[in-house]
């Protein structure tokens, strides 16, 4: 694809002096991004698939369920029961690079193939590069997928070439797989306080946030990476919903260590109309038991809120029931007897502290069509 704009002709440019991904970095990648196996016989004996090493392994469903380590190579070992002998798989790795004021990152994908025995053949592909600016703007080297004939999105066509593509979802897609640990990167992204931590982001998602927002960068650098991580979870959209309030903590030196729960803690705050500008109110002393009052208090009002709801069915209700009242059966000392109306219900319901009853008056109440009446079970 030709380059469209200034932005992508620079990076074009900048790409023809990119340097190759060093031997350093794939040997990194073998013994760190690829999960290796451990092959278990009928008689217990685990082959490493590293290097080979052989050994009368433990218990069988105990090496299944927790793997084990490799005696010679130290190696962490899926261990898996089988009488195959040849075994392939592939594996992504992240290398964050930075060259001429562009953050880089080199997406790699790493192939194996063992067989019992053998010393395992490896092979290695850099098959995207994501060039993101100080500005956040950002695009895609990558080399073409097979896009017909396969269930899979990165079946890629490893003899092409890194070229400049279109933007398309799939890119997104690709997994990072495990993320080389030394990393380069550009002074703005320093800035920003990021200590190579990415809170279980992609990091195309996690840097341009950092260079185009600076609640990210504020969030970082006052110790609050607990409640960065939840909205970044949640949708970094999300942030304006409690960052009046996150201002507040900032200023008044509350460190959010349970962010889950804060944040619905703030949401409650929200539904009951109090002050998110009030440190009373946003920092509190116990805030677990704060959200527990209010987790009550939300399901008194929504319980009442649906009470309300069905006490306008009540024409309704009578019109499907009016047939079924008045009628009583007694044997002397139980009498049952049909509940006339919606509040009758209700009362029911809360002198019998039943939630099944409050489930079945709504199941009525949602279809009055429903020919079944509503008992009330008392004993002479």
């Amino acid at each position: 694809m030709k380059p469209k704009n200034k932005f992508q002709q620079q990076v074009v440019e900048a790409s023809k002096t990119l340097s190759a991904i060093t031997n350093e970095q794939i040997q990194w990648g073998y013994d760190n991004a690829i999960q290796y196996l451990g092959y278990r016989s009928k008689k217990g004996i685990v082959t490493c698939s590293k290097c080979r090493h052989s050994w009368q392994g433990a218990g069988g469903l105990i090496t299944t369920i927790l793997g084990c380590n490799c005696p010679n190579c130290k190696s962490k070992l899926t261990v898996k029961a089988t009488a195959k002998r040849t075994f392939n798989d592939s594996y992504y790795m992240t290398v964050i690079d930075a060259h001429k004021g562009y953050q880089v990152l080199r997406t790699i994908m790493l192939g194996y193939t063992s067989k019992i025995g053998e010393l395992p053949k490896y092979n290695a592909s850099e098959v995207m590069q994501r060039w993101i600016a100080y500005d956040g703007k950002y695009c895609t080297f990558a080399k073409l997928r097979q896009t017909m004939g396969t269930m899979y999105y990165d079946s890629w066509i490893f003899h092409t070439s890194l070229e400049l593509r279109q933007e398309i979802d799939v890119y997104n897609r690709i997994y990072t797989g495990t993320v080389y640990p030394k990393q380069k990167l550009i002074p703005e992204l320093k800035r920003t306080g990021y200590k190579k931590v990415l809170y279980n982001q992609k990091p195309l998602d996690l840097f341009r946030i950092l260079l185009t927002d600076s609640k990210a960068e504020t969030l970082i650098k006052t110790k609050q990476a607990k409640l960065l991580k939840r909205i970044l979870d949640s949708g970094w959209k999300n942030i304006d919903n409690y960052w009046q309030s996150i201002r507040i903590c900032i200023r008044n030196n509350y460190t959010i260590k349970d962010a889950t729960l804060w944040c619905d803690y703030i949401d409650l705050l929200r539904f009951f109309g109090k002050d998110l500008h009030n440190a009373r109110y946003v920092c509190p002393d116990n805030l677990k038991a704060e959200h527990d009052r209010y987790v009550i208090k939300k399901a008194k009002a929504d319980a009442q809120l649906e009470i309300e709801k069905q006490l306008a069915k009540e024409d309704s209700f009578k019109e499907a029931k009016a047939k079924f009242f008045g009628l009583i059966f007694s044997d002397g000392l139980i009498s049952v007897r049909v509940l006339e109306s919606v509040a009758e219900i209700i009362s029911e319901g809360k002198a019998m502290h039943h939630y099944a009853q409050y489930m079945v008056m709504r199941s009525h109440l949602d279809n009055t069509q429903n020919i079944n009446p509503i008992y009330s079970k008392r004993y002479a």
